[in-house]
């Protein structure tokens, strides 16, 4: 996923960290009732929660998932991956770092 929320105030952020042709590194923070929009991964990652909350994930199918996120407990994800993930009702930041495999 492209870090770039500059176009529109989605209340999303990413910061890339690394880029170095084999990985990218990126912070992402999510504000209360912000939003990353609809996106496709093209390479697999790993996710390595911050903090400990919920953020939900909207599948590009329409369904629905309440990630539980537990701060420095990581999962992964393949390529291909299309979705939206916000942190509805939220009372504050969803923050993760993301490490795609280039």
């Amino acid at each position: 996923m492209t870090a770039d929320s500059s176009a529109a105030d989605t209340g999303s952020a990413g910061e890339v960290q690394l880029d170095n042709g084999v990985f990218r590194v990126t912070k992402w923070t999510i504000r209360p009732d912000g939003v990353i929009p609809m996106h496709r991964h093209e390479y697999e990652y790993v996710v390595v929660p911050m903090v400990t909350d919920t953020m939900l994930v909207r599948n590009s199918d329409g369904t629905e998932i309440r990630a539980e996120l537990e701060a420095g407990i990581s999962y992964t994800r393949p390529a291909g991956s299309e979705h939206e993930v916000s942190n509805p009702g939220g009372s504050a930041d969803v923050v993760f770092v993301e490490i795609e495999r280039l």
